[in-house]
């Protein structure tokens, strides 16, 4: 169903294409308020997608200024300056909330996946090295960027901690006891506090298979990055747990050892940086996953959409398996136990 003036549509695709669209076709999305519509133009592009976003603020909380230009826009065109491949914009009609982009096609990383799973480990390699080179050519933003202005502090990382526990564990019946309560309060604040303290830089913020799109021209493959508006600053890390510890795919620990190699092959660290690279990568996936955990159970009852409630137990699974590599330090034994029962 559409929330938006169809006509704002059809003014859009006719000064784009001097057509008015043959079809329009609703497409599958996520948990966010954006929609995106396949539209058939009879004409020069054979079809574009429509993007409608009834409110251009930030998807996910954040900490920092609220831009004036649609995040969506003013990331875009950083991406593209600095050479990392992400969708075209044919048009724009921002005060009717639609935008026009290339059409993709259908096949996300996760898709290509379900089609050519023996690809696995080209795909993948693929995208924590477009990672790596993306973090080099962004190592510095332009004055006056929104992303310079947003950042996994220690508020919005202890923020994220809440919402596990107010979702993952309040919302399912699984409330701590005050004693157990004000554990997890010490070390959330603790935990949020130690990574906030990393050096940041750019974080796409969703780096997961459902938010690359692989391109095979020619044979070759090619990443397209997309839903990268809510970018920020933040840890090194970040988008390699989102991709290795990605909710929505089954990976092994062998597997995410190798593409870490990769990376830090990529990134030109040494052996001690690759160790230090790992390390962080296992304290990022707690805090991380944990607010997946939560922020599904909240899609549920808030959002009213159960489709990501099956995610639940897996992204669990995967801070049971980080904080098991933590095992040698206390805090990370005692969150293991507080978290058990989840």
């Amino acid at each position: 169903m559409l929330d938006f003036d169809p006509s704002a549509l059809d003014r859009l695709v006719h000064g784009l294409t001097g057509r008015l669209p043959e079809s329009v076709e609703p497409m599958l999305g996520g948990a966010s308020t954006r929609r995106y519509l396949r539209v058939r133009t009879g004409a020069e592009p054979a079809s574009i997608v429509a993007m409608f976003v009834p409110d251009a603020a930030p998807e996910e909380i954040t900490s920092g200024a609220r831009a004036e230009r649609w995040p969506f826009l003013e990331v875009r065109d950083l991406l593209d300056l600095r050479g990392v491949r992400v969708p075209r914009v044919l048009a724009e009609a921002c005060e009717a909330g639609l935008i026009a982009i290339e059409d993709l096609g259908d096949d996300t990383l996760a898709a290509f996946l379900d089609r050519a799973p023996a690809r696995r480990a080209e795909v993948y390699e693929l995208a924590v090295r477009d990672l790596a080179k993306a973090q080099r050519a962004l190592a510095e933003l332009p004055a006056g960027s929104t992303i310079a202005t947003r950042a996994f502090d220690e508020k919005l990382l202890r923020w994220e901690l809440d919402h596990f526990r107010e979702w993952g564990l309040d919302a399912r019946g699984k409330a701590l006891d005050p004693e157990a309560r004000a554990a997890f309060d010490a070390i959330a604040d603790r935990l949020a506090r130690r990574i906030a303290a990393w050096p940041r830089g750019f974080v796409h913020r969703d780096y997961q298979s459902r938010n690359l799109m692989v391109l095979e021209p020619a044979g070759a493959l090619d990443i397209v990055w997309i839903d990268f508006q809510d970018a920020l600053l933040g840890p090194r890390v970040y988008d390699l747990v989102a991709l290795l510890n990605d909710s929505y795919q089954t990976i092994d620990r062998a597997f995410v050892e190798a593409r870490l190699d990769d990376f830090a092959a990529a990134a030109g660290l040494d052996r001690a940086g690759r160790e230090a690279l790992g390390h962080e990568f296992d304290v990022v996936t707690v805090q991380r996953k944990l607010k997946d955990a939560g922020r599904f159970v909240f899609i549920d009852r808030v959002k009213h959409n159960p489709g990501f409630l099956r995610f639940v137990e897996p992204t669990l699974a995967k801070v049971r398996a980080a904080l098991g590599r933590l095992a040698d330090e206390p805090d990370m034994r005692e969150l293991a136990r507080l978290v058990a029962a989840a």
